[in-house]
């Protein structure tokens, strides 16, 4: 396998890989040893959605040097983890609601670790094994509710603040990749998982020996850098979000008009 998409036309959702654009849908289990059709599918009418449903979703946090010295807080230890709702996900193309536009919203690229077999406790050594292959996401986050909380879940897990995909790159090193966003054309964050603390087969591992993970679980992996949005003017701002070496995940930036501030 190399990219591998999730698709949908009218009631059927399917699985396929991508080659030049056109899919050759896969026929099995995309975490097991699928075939895959020698014609290609025809796009027309075909939509595509993120690559996985995921039982969950993990972030990590200030897993980059250079994020953790910009909040002035140390290096961690051990990885810094929690778990953002699946509700959350949206498809690339799909548009970003920012729920209170009074508030400064941050958009973070990150590249996403996507689990194809189930896991307990694996050493870092062994995780490659246990990986199906990488993607492209955002941890998006309401900072004012962020700051003001002792638990993140709520801040990050709004519907549409996790974009991820549009495929998923099952023959890939994730240790050096180019991490890019640009909004409007315009670079905004600029970072490479070299400059990882944990790298992902060390997250794979630590996440693993305390929470069983699945096949389709996704593992956002935290950024360097991010991209704050309080100015008004931003709002239906195009984000793309670029790697060397997959494909790019574009979401546009629209204010949910006519809400206040959060009820506690």
């Amino acid at each position: 396998m190399a990219a591998i998409g999730r698709f949908q036309k009218g009631d059927d959702i399917f699985h396929a890989k991508v080659v030049d654009g056109e899919l050759f849908r896969l026929h099995g289990d995309v975490f097991g040893s699928p075939s895959f059709d020698k014609k290609p599918t025809p796009r027309k009418g075909v939509r595509t959605l993120t690559p996985v449903s995921p039982s969950k979703i993990i972030a990590v946090g200030l897993n980059y040097a250079d994020h953790a010295r910009e909040q002035n807080k140390p290096l961690p230890k051990e990885p810094l983890i929690w778990i953002k709702a699946t509700t959350s996900l949206i498809p690339d193309g799909a548009k970003i609601e920012v729920p209170y536009p009074a508030h400064r919203t941050d958009f973070e690229a990150e590249l996403a670790i996507v689990i194809g077999r189930k896991i307990r406790n694996v050493t870092a050594t062994s995780a490659a094994r246990y990986i199906l292959g990488y993607t492209a996401a955002q941890d998006i986050s309401d900072r004012t509710i962020q700051n003001a909380e002792s638990q993140w879940c709520r801040a990050k897990s709004f519907d549409t603040f996790t974009p991820l995909g549009p495929y998923i790159e099952t023959k890939l090193d994730p240790t050096d990749l180019n991490i890019q966003l640009f909004q409007n054309g315009q670079l905004r964050q600029n970072s490479n998982t070299r400059q990882m603390i944990f790298n992902c087969y060390d997250l794979v591992s630590f996440i693993s020996a305390n929470i069983t993970l699945l096949p389709g679980d996704v593992i956002v992996t935290g950024a360097r850098d991010r991209l704050e949005v309080r100015d008004r003017a931003l709002w239906n701002a195009s984000l793309a979000e670029r790697f060397n070496a997959l494909p790019e995940l574009v979401a546009r930036i629209q204010s949910k008009r006519g809400q206040g501030s959060p009820r506690s």
